[in-house]
């Protein structure tokens, strides 16, 4: 897998299309440009592009008006009955992305370790609930019950549970093939927030829920990997005339094709969302996360825990970066959608910003500093000793190299952390990661592993 040029992140960066070549003429894309800037053109997908999404979404149009790009993306990856994310495996090889877990168990493994480190910096409380959103196959959670198992006799007087936030019924089945080896119940009482329940291999309590709210309140901590990056994102652009949206519209040349198009007026959206201080001319903002961090952040307040989230993304710099993916290769976002992934760059300062300064924040941090910090050399070294097996050391080499070089995953995925306030010195609870020296014990990742 890992010889695929499959990372979203790194096909962004490399074949990167400004929104200002995409938006011509009449504030449009003609069709014919879109695809060369795409490379979305192919024989098999042409005879393809009128997909059961697209028919929704034009209807939609003609009944409504043209809709935001978060309409759209919303749409596209969870519409119940249609959506990209709920019938599909997307992951892998044989999918259209694949992710960190999926690319070497030291990803998973020194996430776990991270999480039993800030366990045992908040006093070790007697219970830990481990909230994952968006689990993908369920491969990151089940490396970090292996480290959990290997910790055994250090938690053992402490009450784990598994909490995963899925959508996708397709998924969550994956989930519970990998975590429990199918051995599950669907609950039947429909007032129940738990839609599924099962034992994990080594007997540990598994719960799934649709959304974050539905997890019970405790000491919890909290796990987003490749989460807020598909999250709907409105796009706006700065004109003579002030801020206006980005909107999707039916192509009047082809009835059957989508287009960008710049609203006439403010929308309540260009009201209300982008930020006064503002300098840049094109803006993605997603109200969507703004919401979910606020409710991180205020979980961590009241009931302590804390929460790694692990995107790629820019601290509040970077435009257009709304893209989609097929088969591990860049494709137009407007094109037989509901066959691909949606995507945009995280706001890791627009995240800063929503928490309200409830809790504390750690990062954004380059992915080849955090995993060095959290012990990756060592780690890779020792698996390596430990096996004699050709084909296990080529693959444990590449998966190095992918998660840690520059130029693949290490400068674009990035790690950024929430904690309580008292988890950090008191003189510096708003700090930020350019004084992570002062932290009164060292945080795992952004600074040295306070424990071996």
């Amino acid at each position: 897998m890992t010889r695929l040029p499959a990372r979203r992140s790194l096909l962004a960066a490399v074949l990167d299309v400004s929104w200002q070549q995409r938006l011509l003429g009449h504030h449009v894309v003609p069709a014919a440009r879109r695809r060369q800037c795409f490379s979305a053109g192919s024989k098999a997908e042409d005879s393809s592009q009128v997909t059961p999404m697209l028919k929704h979404l034009i209807f939609k149009i003609k009944s409504t008006g043209p809709i935001t790009v978060a309409e759209y993306m919303r749409e596209v990856l969870t519409n119940p009955v249609k959506g990209y994310y709920m019938h599909h495996d997307m992951l892998g090889e044989r999918g259209d992305f694949v992710t960190s877990p999926e690319i070497s168990q030291i990803f998973g493994e020194l996430i776990g370790i991270w999480y039993v480190s800030e366990w045992m910096a908040t006093g070790k409380p007697k219970t830990l609930q481990l909230v994952e959103l968006g689990p993908g196959r369920g491969t990151l959670t089940d490396d970090i019950l292996r480290v959990f198992n290997q910790l055994g006799s250090l938690l053992n007087k402490c009450d784990i549970s598994i909490h995963l936030v899925e959508v996708s019924p397709k998924l969550s089945e994956i989930q519970a093939l990998t975590l429990t080896g199918g051995k599950i119940q669907s609950e039947l009482d429909v007032t129940s927030s738990v839609y599924m329940k099962g034992i994990s291999k080594a007997g540990i309590p598994i719960f799934w829920y649709r959304e974050l709210q539905d997890v019970p309140q405790g000491t919890s901590f909290y796990l987003a990997h490749e989460f807020f990056d598909a999250l709907p994102i409105h796009k706006f652009q700065r004109t003579e005339q002030g801020w206006r949206e980005v909107l999707i519209d039916i192509d009047p040349k082809a009835p059957d094709q989508l287009r960008f198009v710049l609203a006439p007026s403010a929308t309540p959206a260009t009201e209300y969302v982008i930020q006064s201080k503002e300098v840049r001319d094109h803006v993605e903002v997603c109200p969507d996360a703004g919401i979910l961090i606020q409710r991180l952040a205020c979980r961590i307040q009241e009931d302590g825990g804390a929460a790694l989230i692990a995107d790629y993304g820019h601290n509040g710099n970077k435009t257009d970066t709304f893209r989609s993916f097929r088969s591990h290769q860049l494709h137009d976002a407007l094109i037989a959608p509901g066959t691909a992934d949606l995507t945009a760059d995280v706001d890791f300062s627009y995240l800063r910003t929503m928490t309200q300064g409830r809790v504390a924040t750690l990062g954004p941090l380059k992915q080849q500093e955090f995993l060095k910090n959290m012990g990756i050399d060592v780690r890779l070294q020792v698996l390596l000793q430990n096996s004699s097996d050709t084909a296990m050391h080529k693959h444990l080499l590449q998966g190095y190299d992918m998660l840690m070089n520059p130029k693949k995953m290490g400068d674009r995925f990035h790690f950024f952390a929430l904690l309580p306030h008292q988890r950090l010195a008191p003189s510096d609870q708003k700090m930020n990661l350019q004084h992570s020296k002062s932290l009164s014990a060292p945080v795992a990742g952004f600074g040295e592993l306070s424990w071996k």
